[in-house]
């Protein structure tokens, strides 16, 4: 495992290893509060070892990523931006994986840009924010409460992290790392998925997509899930007995497995 920095963007990446190298690389894409490190732990390592080079961005404002000092300015549009220079840097088009926000921002990219396949993965609907927070607001108002403090720069609690990504038991020494390595998240970006930078769906429809959920997710409901893949004229998988944070679960490998043996009906 190593860093790189492309144009100061943070990249982890993880050369195919273990088995005959597949041709099409991945990119994996953080969703709010978190960074490139949340691949890192189990996914970029599962999946070069069948085969796939893989590479993590840590978006702009985010991990050792440029931006920092100036996080609340950055729109999704910049986010989708970061998204282009690295797949530019890379040696064929990528498939695009996609967690919560970056499942957002990779709708946006694929707006202009037809990739070989995208994993949205408790992903932000096309249709916004607004769903999901009114559904927190009515089923968990003080893990609402919780996040916009942390919009506002307060810290948040472990118990609120714990709660937000996981439904199955998590090591507390994981925990606290997991915690610490949690930032803020854009104000910008944040209204940009609640209402003002919205993707436009028939324009995503040319790339191939898979899409999954978890049956205990408090940010992006199932419910949610299903209405993106409706969206988008393909199925909702979604996998039970897990939270939010599917590639941090206990149970990661069955969201991963299910990704890759869709690469290889893909032929990809």
């Amino acid at each position: 495992m190593h860093r790189e920095q492309i144009t100061t963007l943070e990249v982890l990446s993880q050369a195919a290893s273990g088995k005959k190298a597949r041709p099409t690389p991945l990119l994996f894409v953080h969703g709010a509060y978190t960074a490139a490190w949340c691949w890192q732990e189990h996914y970029l390592g599962f999946f070069a070892e069948a085969g796939y080079s893989s590479y993590a961005v840590s978006l702009s404002g985010h991990g050792g990523s440029r931006g920092r000092h100036h996080l609340d300015s950055i729109s999704i549009t910049d986010y989708a931006k970061d998204v282009r220079e690295v797949v530019k840097s890379l040696p064929t088009p990528p498939v695009l994986i996609g967690h919560s926000m970056g499942g957002f921002v990779v709708q946006k990219y694929l707006e202009r840009h037809q990739m070989p396949g995208a994993v949205l993965m408790c992903s932000v609907p096309p249709q916004g924010l607004m769903a999901s927070a009114m559904g927190l607001l009515f089923s968990k108002p003080t893990l609402m409460t919780d996040l916009n403090s942390i919009m506002a720069g307060s810290n948040a609690s472990m118990e609120t992290l714990r709660e937000s990504l996981f439904a199955q038991p998590v090591a507390v020494d994981d925990l606290e790392r997991y915690y610490r390595l949690s930032q803020r998240e854009s104000h910008r970006a944040i209204w940009d998925m609640t209402l003002f930078n919205l993707p436009s769906v028939s324009r995503v429809k040319e790339t191939p997509l898979l899409v999954q959920g978890a049956e205990f997710d408090h940010l992006i409901s199932a419910s949610l899930v299903e209405m993106t893949a409706r969206s988008y004229g393909v199925e909702a998988h979604i996998f039970p007995n897990m939270g939010h944070g599917l590639m941090l679960e206990r149970d990661w490998k069955k969201p991963a497995q299910q990704i890759l043996d869709w690469l290889l009906e893909q032929d990809l």
